[in-house]
């Protein structure tokens, strides 16, 4: 046991259930307080590299470290039963369904705005090119991507017919890193346009928001009989949060309906993905197939993880945007 394991061992329950809000609540109020982006509505002015960098700080912020804060729910996971994994791991379904959701929203919406840049002559079999083509073959695309990859992954890793929580959290982890390039493309757009206010209330709803993602990562991890090396941990919150950077890259400098449609696109197919890998994970830990992850508790579960999101995305962020 290391001593980490130990330390972990020591501390109390509630401590370990409430720690994770502690750090968020010290973070928002660290963000909110001191303005720590600069003189936003000077960047206009700026050059390349200054603007880069001034989005990859943001965007860590924003998506990297509030997914590493959510992980911190790690410990108290591992002291619970396989009945309540499996109902965090069904929460963390009802949280991947809403961004799903929010993923075909974002297609639809920037379908209505994409024009055909190459003229209605080209088109993939005789289908033009347009924003909802493009948002369809980007879900199908990331889908059949992420499918190959489990399997391969899987093959490689599992050798007696058994599915590794390190595995799925990998997995969850990429299918959130994908949806979380529409956060970023958010971010970007409202800081090269020097709406320094925007900016600071999308990187504070974003922080309550990709906070859940963290223990939807790790519930699968919780379930294992030994515990990842931090440098795991990091990797997999770098993969979930670190896409907002690449967003806001491309909000910032290439701003562009079509682009939009097909990222949110790569997002919902890696999503349907992986909530199918979650489902089948906990149907074959309870010695089934992916029906038997379908209990009542879990539905339960599941109703709750949606509307934490429903809560957090239509109600608290949209106070702060008001």
């Amino acid at each position: 046991m290391n001593e980490e394991s130990v330390l972990h061992d020591r501390l109390p329950n509630w401590l370990l259930l409430l720690g994770p809000f502690l750090v968020l609540g010290a973070l928002l109020a660290g963000v909110y307080l001191t303005s720590p982006f600069g003189d936003i509505e000077e960047m206009a002015d700026a050059g390349m590299l200054t603007i880069l960098w001034m989005l990859t700080y943001i965007g860590a912020i924003a998506g990297i470290v509030p997914v590493l804060i959510g992980m911190l729910w790690y410990p108290y996971l591992r002291r619970l039963g396989d009945v309540w994994i499996h109902a965090v791991l069904a929460l963390s379904v009802g949280v991947l369904t809403f961004a799903g959701v929010e993923m075909t929203e974002g297609i639809l919406d920037n379908a209505a705005e994409a024009a055909n840049p190459f003229g209605e002559a080209l088109g993939i079999a005789g289908v033009p090119i347009t924003g909802l083509t493009v948002g369809i073959l980007g879900t199908g695309v990331a889908f059949g991507v992420l499918m190959y990859v489990s399997r391969w992954r899987y093959n490689k890793i599992s050798a007696d017919g058994n599915i590794s929580g390190i595995h799925v959290a990998y997995l969850v982890a990429i299918g959130l890193g994908l949806h979380s390039i529409g956060e970023g493309l958010a971010i970007g757009t409202a800081f090269i346009q020097g709406e320094e206010r925007l900016v600071m209330l999308l990187v504070i709803a974003f922080l309550l928001d990709n906070i859940t993602e963290g223990p939807t990562i790790v519930a699968a991890v919780a379930s294992d009989t030994e515990q990842p090396p931090l440098s795991k941990f990091l990797l997999m919150g770098a993969i979930a949060g670190g896409p907002v950077i690449i967003g806001g890259w491309i909000g910032g400098f290439a701003e562009s309906a079509l682009l939009a449609a097909l990222f949110f696109g790569l997002g919902l197919g890696a999503i349907i993905q992986v909530i199918y890998e979650v489902l089948k994970f906990i149907g074959v830990q309870k010695g089934s197939s992916v029906r038997a992850a379908i209990t009542q508790m879990n539905i339960i579960a599941f109703v709750v993880g949606f509307l934490i999101m429903v809560v957090i995305d239509e109600i608290i962020i949209d106070m702060f945007l008001l």
